[in-house]
């Protein structure tokens, strides 16, 4: 005689054996689920929601990566980051910031208008990340380069190794903004407009390539341009307070001419 039995097993229960087993226990468990009926508020909320949550409580970024990389393929973090729950949106974007690569600039890109704010930071931080996973290795390692010459100040050797990135792999984004970001401190504003106009030709989610297109075309004194520059970059990311203070400014001035 067979005798069934039901046990209803809480997401944060499964959750928390996750964390503490070994990589032979999740397996375990993973075969042993499959053989259990578990409860409604297991299906409804996904164990991405509990892995946040965790990382909420533990802030042990290493340990939700680990664990949720084990259990969910980008493309599923990709769709829960479009089409989950808040918080299942939060744990998503948070993850592909880390795990995935420029294949989810789209998505990141949508995800920076969601409702949600708490999406939309989490978005906005994790787009930045994948836009310098891009083309070879070495690729990566000058976009990193770049991107450090740039926080330091040093603006010509920037605008030099951002070219030479261009000459190798003239399709990665990053690479033409940060050169227009280079030739804008340089006060070079022509060319800072067109390398950042090329890099929202290439990536349009690219909202600090607009920004910056805003700032040079503001510098050149063509408010209308510049107006329209910060309004797609609003429209990207409507984070950007500052720009939505450029924005109110410009249409102000524009407005008294």
């Amino acid at each position: 005689m067979e005798i069934a039995i039901t046990l209803t097993i809480s997401p944060r229960l499964i959750a928390r054996l996750f964390a503490a087993t070994n990589e032979r226990g999740r397996s375990f468990l993973l075969s042993f689920a499959a053989e259990i009926t578990v409860s409604d508020d297991f299906r409804q909320g996904p164990l991405l929601v509990d892995f946040f949550e965790q990382y909420l409580d533990d802030h042990d970024i290493a340990q939700f990566l680990r664990l949720t990389s084990e259990r969910y393929f980008i493309g599923t973090l990709e769709r829960l980051a479009l089409n989950g729950e808040r918080m299942s949106r939060r744990g998503a974007v948070l993850a592909l910031g880390r795990l995935s690569d420029y294949q989810s600039n789209s998505v990141l890109g949508r995800a920076m208008v969601d409702l949600d704010r708490g999406v939309r930071t989490l978005a906005e931080h994790a787009i930045g990340l994948v836009w310098n996973r891009v083309g070879l290795t070495i690729h990566q390692r000058r976009l990193s380069a770049v991107g450090e010459q740039l926080d330091d100040g040093d603006y010509d050797r920037a605008s030099m190794l951002a070219g030479k990135i261009i000459q190798d792999a003239p399709w990665i984004a990053q690479s033409w903004f940060q050169r227009g970001k280079a030739y804008f401190h340089l006060a070079q504003y022509d060319a800072a407009t067109r390398d950042c106009h090329q890099a929202l030709e290439i990536n349009p989610y690219h909202f600090q390539a607009a920004a910056v297109m805003g700032e040079a075309y503001e510098m050149q004194h063509n408010l209308v341009a510049a107006l329209e520059s910060f309004r797609r970059a609003l429209r990207l990311n409507p984070n950007m307070e500052e720009v939505r203070a450029r924005v109110i400014q410009l249409q102000r001035a524009l407005k008294n001419q």
